[in-house]
């Protein structure tokens, strides 16, 4: 089990000198790998939540920190569909080579309509449009001339160079559907879990993508299963219905081997996800974050 955390992104916490030592000290604390989320825009008086308020911008914010780390991996969860991918490709691959080969490309279909409408993409038909990003961004990655000619994008015979070194980064989708889920075991390196997705039915998910790439002709043992966790840590809670990844780093801990045993294998911890985190003042925040980064290390 690999074990994540993921760095300041939203809300008053979300400072230049914070960002680099929650970085450094989960480096430090032998976590594997540093992640981040993206979210554009926020509709005026959209009801999602202070999380998605203020937040930086997720492959800025990686490259800075892959310039003050040495070995720990860095991860987006997720970028969305509703951007360019040939431009995004050039992104990712710029910052795998310059971060030696330590990234993890996270996309997803998006669901906030206002993005794609801000993006001027449509937002119909947005798991075909994934599916074909996809290929977009591998031909881009891989291909001596790059050529596509699909039903969302068109690429003329062109050289997309310098390739990413010392490979292309890992894609995982995101999404809760079947069909989502499926694409992921038809298409990806793997899939991770959205915020609000029921961790105590992982299992079924890891299982259907697993069938899709069977039945696709892939090793269902080589792909990643990784899990968002929204965690808080609390006194301990023994309510029989409390969230997993919620409770005292006892139970947090317990709660990540019971999502082994689902067939997760990554768990990365969350606290921008933490109300009481992303609108307390920065001081205490990251008071709770650096007590999270030393209970919960690997």
């Amino acid at each position: 089990m690999r074990i994540g955390f993921a760095v300041p992104q939203s809300g008053p916490w979300a400072t230049p000198g914070n960002l680099r030592h929650v970085a450094a000290r989960a480096e430090e604390l032998g976590y594997h790998d540093l992640w981040t989320f993206q979210r554009v825009l926020y509709p005026v008086g959209h009801p999602m939540g202070p999380t998605y308020r203020a937040v930086h911008d997720p492959l800025i914010t990686l490259g800075h920190l892959s310039g003050v780390t040495d070995s720990i991996g860095l991860g987006v969860a997720v970028i969305n569909a509703f951007v360019q991918p040939v431009v995004l490709a050039k992104q990712l691959a710029t910052l795998q080579t310059l971060s030696g080969g330590r990234l993890t490309a996270g996309l997803g279909l998006g669901w906030l309509e206002e993005e794609f409408e801000a993006a001027g993409v449509g937002f119909e038909r947005r798991g075909a449009r994934g599916a074909e990003f996809v290929e977009v961004l591998r031909k881009a990655w891989t291909d001596d001339v790059v050529e596509h000619r699909g039903e969302f994008y068109r690429v003329a015979p062109a050289h997309v160079d310098p390739k990413p070194e010392p490979g292309p980064p890992p894609i995982l989708l995101g999404g809760a559907a079947p069909a989502a889920l499926r694409r992921a075991g038809r298409l990806a390196d793997g899939w991770i879990s959205a915020s609000r997705h029921d961790l105590t039915a992982v299992a079924e998910a890891v299982e259907t993508i697993k069938q899709a790439a069977r039945e696709a002709g892939r090793d269902p043992g080589r792909l990643r299963f990784v899990c968002r966790g929204v965690t808080r840590i609390t006194a301990r809670d023994d309510a029989p219905d409390r969230r997993p990844l919620t409770g005292s780093p006892e139970q947090i801990r317990q709660d990540v081997a019971n999502l082994a045993a689902q067939g997760v294998t990554e768990v990365f911890h969350d606290l921008n996800f933490d109300q009481e985190i992303v609108t307390a003042d920065a001081k205490e925040a990251m008071r709770r974050a650096e007590e999270a980064l030393e209970a919960l290390a690997p």
